[in-house]
């Protein structure tokens, strides 16, 4: 299948999602993450949910790697230049809901991408190669090329299972190190 006909396809799954379901899931993602992944001393790249279109609850995510001592950024959107910058997530009171409805910081010091260790990457779903579908704007790929060779990007699924393969990836595309789903830890080295 293309990007777009999965795009909608996993948009139309996480819609039948009920509350419950998603805190669920999203608890369960959190447990698998810090069951396989180091945190401590990291500087972690996390994405804030996007309440609309059902996304992983991350705020536990945020609280866990922190108490590692971990530095946790958020990514802000620049549409201008159609790049993002992170800037560290120390409270809840540095958020403003993006006119997209993603909850951005209004403030706070940038860390610069070859200073990641681990990026938390969103997605609607990711094939067996690693390659992963998000929202078509490509914001992600274009940061993840400036992040340092030792960085792994850890995609962030609410369902276990993978496509066989997405048709219509592109060289621009980044793959996935691994991805960690409610049950399963998939690694893509």
């Amino acid at each position: 299948m293309t990007k777009e006909e999965l795009r909608q396809k996993y948009l139309d799954l996480r819609k039948t999602l009920s509350p419950g379901e998603l805190q669920r899931i999203s608890d369960a993602v959190t447990l698998n993450l810090f069951q396989n992944f180091q945190f401590e001393k990291k500087k972690v790249s996390l994405f804030l949910p996007i309440e609309r279109t059902k996304e992983l609850n991350t705020y536990k995510i945020w609280e866990k790697a922190t108490s590692f001592d971990a530095q946790v950024a958020v990514p802000k959107v620049n549409r201008k230049t159609e790049e993002m910058k992170h800037l560290l997530f120390e409270s809840e009171d540095q958020l403003e809901i993006s006119s997209w409805g993603i909850p951005e910081p209004s403030k706070g010091r940038v860390i610069a991408a070859e200073h990641f260790d681990i990026i938390l990457v969103p997605l609607l779903t990711l094939d067996k190669r690693g390659h992963r579908v998000g929202y078509g704007k490509g914001y992600y790929d274009r940061f993840l090329s400036k992040c340092s060779p030792r960085c792994r990007f850890i995609g962030l699924s609410h369902f276990d299972d993978l496509e066989k393969t997405i048709s219509d990836t592109t060289s621009s595309d980044i793959k996935l190190h691994g991805c960690v789903t409610p049950n399963k830890v998939y690694r893509f080295e």
